[in-house]
């Protein structure tokens, strides 16, 4: 009995020492990966709309809203998650778009997050990937197979094929990775979604 009052003893030292030390370590680089963030997330800002001048965040239509929540599912788009919007503003406080960070819950990997810039007309001027964990070699090749085709297109949604696009609306899927390309497609028409329901829409045009 004494030893098995010692042994839990020194098991709880051992707990209390490694979270303190857990502890401090996470209190030292809380603000620095903060930091690394912010500015990751400023340089995707930047990268999605390279003509404005600053970037005003705005509110995002909650959740909670019983009727917004139903017609976002309805529309397909339970599983995406419109996590930031920011007003993206020219040097004289004009609004020339928005830039929206959008989380897919639906990769292979799982959450897939990105920014995505969108001009007032429509046009969605390209995706910058913040975050992706999918399968090397496959989903992983978002970054070089599926964010180049997002740039310069003005169309109310996309969708995606295996043997090869014919439209402005067609995506190039990756082959082997049908869900990444799934979950990123669906999350881009999410953010065109929101953008044009609840910002004001675009003038685009179905090709």
């Amino acid at each position: 009995m004494k030893n098995m009052i010692k042994d839990a003893a020194i098991l709880l030292v051992i707990t209390l020492f490694s979270g303190l030390i857990l502890g401090l370590v996470y209190g030292i680089t809380k603000e620095p990966i903060a930091l690394a963030e912010e500015r990751a997330a400023k340089e995707a800002y930047a990268e999605v709309f390279p003509s404005a001048g600053e970037f005003q965040e705005q509110e995002v239509t909650s959740m909670e809203e019983e009727s917004w929540k139903t017609e976002w599912a309805e529309a397909g788009f339970e599983g995406v998650d419109i996590e930031k919007s920011l007003a993206a503003l020219d040097e004289s406080g004009n609004v020339l778009g928005y830039v929206l960070t959008v989380t897919s819950h639906e990769g292979y990997g799982g959450d897939i997050t990105f920014t995505m810039g969108i001009s007032l007309d429509g046009t969605l001027n390209g995706i910058s990937i913040l975050s992706i964990s999918e399968t090397a070699g496959l989903g992983m090749k978002a970054e070089d197979v599926l964010k180049p085709q997002f740039a310069g297109k003005n169309v109310p949604g996309f969708t995606y094929t295996k043997t090869g696009a014919v439209s402005e609306s067609q995506i190039d899927a990756i082959s082997g990775a049908t869900i990444t390309t799934n979950a990123v497609t669906t999350a881009v028409n999410g953010g065109l979604y929101y953008f044009q329901s609840q910002l004001g829409g675009g003038s685009n045009e179905a090709e």
